[in-house]
């Protein structure tokens, strides 16, 4: 229908990336702010993890969705925790 159900507010740039739980209640989004969001659809909450220097210009979420993935123009690719929102693993190189 066109209708906007609802929006979230949180980063200070343009979102390039975003992805969602398959029960919808978790969105994640990468930001040019260089911030990745984790958004609670119900409540509208968000949570910003910080890690890269540049833009964030791809999230996705892991297969059994406890992992958020994330590449940045600072030539890494993290590995989050999606409950935490602390960094696993930094990937270097590209």
């Amino acid at each position: 229908t066109g209708v906007e159900l609802k929006c979230f507010r949180g980063h200070t740039d343009s979102v390039q990336s975003v992805d969602i739980t398959l029960d919808g209640s978790i969105i994640v989004s990468g930001s040019h702010d260089g911030t990745i969001g984790v958004w609670n659809v119900a409540s509208g909450e968000c949570r910003l993890i910080e890690g890269h220097i540049d833009w964030v210009i791809a999230v996705r979420l892991s297969a059994n969705e406890k992992r958020i993935f994330s590449s940045s123009w600072d030539k890494t690719v993290k590995m989050w925790d999606v409950n935490t929102g602390e960094l696993v693993r930094s990937f270097e190189g590209h």
